[in-house]
């Protein structure tokens, strides 16, 4: 359903400002710390030292809470199990609809099911990896905190024998749903590998990783058959929604699109939106319109998120060139995600190289670069 509405800022500048009364007045040029011991009198001195930033930041919020309704054209996009819910923010009014046909839910649905299996069984798993491919790939700490149950109970068949309820439904209706017959094909096999993987588990009251990994292996052939028609299915979809937005905004505001994807870290990096988005957009601005953004659970109120982060994003491109404009290094730090301190802490740490961290392990091996506490008595 396509929805339109008038776009207001969820906060003002009014109320930001507000809380400048609140904060911590440093005294004015001049005068005199009051009088006292030198501990109240260093507190009181930092005190005003801090009100400093306490100032910068009731501004800068202001800033950022006006900027917000200046923005346009966005397109924020909010990544779901539809394919995406996609809102176009412009001159003043947004517009929300998911474009992606259901075959895309459809084939995933179904694609999903050995991870609703795994979900089920994985707490009594045993915590020991077995010779199985892929052992060297798990990590036997991250087993034991997943594989958190005793092998031994049983708790685990009720629940996976409802969830076979339900697949068993969705088998017995497959060709109903008017779905290709190459779908109906490969969703039938995911089903009936899980089925079989049920009921074998279920009647000898026992499972293993090597049992699980012998049923997924089983279906992954019909798994990727789903995923080829739920890619067709979502970039058809967005490709003519973007299409049918930028005739309707004109090539002009469309060359100066921003673009903020909002999803969970899993699926934050080469995200399939941002994927499909990315040769839609300027060419010449892509790199610093598009914008992924993790988030760690589903927002109440994505599109002010989304634009909240955009309006800081876009200020600080603008801030860092005349804050910075000696230190071409200085300026990139303040306009992307790495943090101004990265590089002088790096320095100070030893790895200079971007993306190294205390917590790499020094070359030729060995043992962490972070110190440990020698404790008392160490020399």
């Amino acid at each position: 359903m396509t929805t339109r509405r008038s776009f207001l800022g969820r906060t003002t500048a009014a109320g930001v400002l507000a809380g400048l009364a609140a904060s911590p007045a440093a005294a004015e040029d001049g005068s005199e710390a009051p009088a006292g011991d030198p501990a109240s009198r260093r507190g009181r001195a930092r005190d005003a030292i801090v009100a400093v930033n306490s100032g910068m930041r009731s501004h800068y919020a202001a800033l950022k809470s006006d900027l917000i309704a200046q923005l346009s054209p966005v397109l924020v996009v909010q990544n779901d199990a539809r394919g995406g819910k996609f809102t176009l923010v412009h001159d003043g009014t947004q517009e929300s609809l998911h474009p992606v046909g259901e075959v895309f839910e459809l084939a995933k649905s179904v694609s999903h099911v050995p991870l609703g299996v795994f979900s089920i069984i994985a707490p009594h798993l045993s915590d020991r990896v077995p010779n199985v491919p892929g052992a060297d790939r798990i990590d036997p700490h991250d087993l034991a905190m997943v594989a958190y149950k005793d092998t031994a109970t049983t708790d685990w068949i009720t629940p996976l024998r409802q969830y076979a309820d339900t697949l068993a439904a969705a088998r017995r209706q497959l060709d109903q749903a008017g779905i290709p017959p190459e779908l109906v094909v490969s969703c039938a096999r995911v089903l009936d590998g899980a089925l079989s993987f049920i009921e074998v588990s279920t009647t000898a009251r026992s499972f293993d990783i090597r049992s699980f990994e012998d049923f997924s292996h089983s279906v992954y052939a019909a798994i990727r058959t789903n995923m080829r028609y739920a890619a067709e299915a979502q970039i058809a979809g967005v490709q003519g929604l973007l299409r049918k937005w930028r005739a309707r905004i004109g090539e002009e505001a469309w060359q100066d699109l921003y673009t903020v994807v909002l999803s969970q870290w899993a699926t934050s990096a080469l995200n399939q939106n941002s994927i499909i988005i990315r040769p839609c957009m300027n060419p010449a601005k892509v790199a610093t319109h598009l914008i992924d953004l993790p988030a760690a659970e589903p927002l109440s109120d994505p599109v002010f998120v989304a634009l909240d982060n955009l309006a800081r994003i876009v200020q600080d491109n603008i801030a860092a060139e005349l804050v910075f404009p000696s230190d071409r290094a200085a300026a990139d730090a303040l306009k992307g995600p790495q943090d101004l301190l990265a590089d002088e802490i790096l320095d100070q740490l030893g790895a200079a190289t971007p993306g190294a961290t205390a917590y790499s392990t020094p070359a030729g091996g060995g043992r962490s670069a972070c110190p440990v506490d020698p404790g008392p008595g160490a020399d």
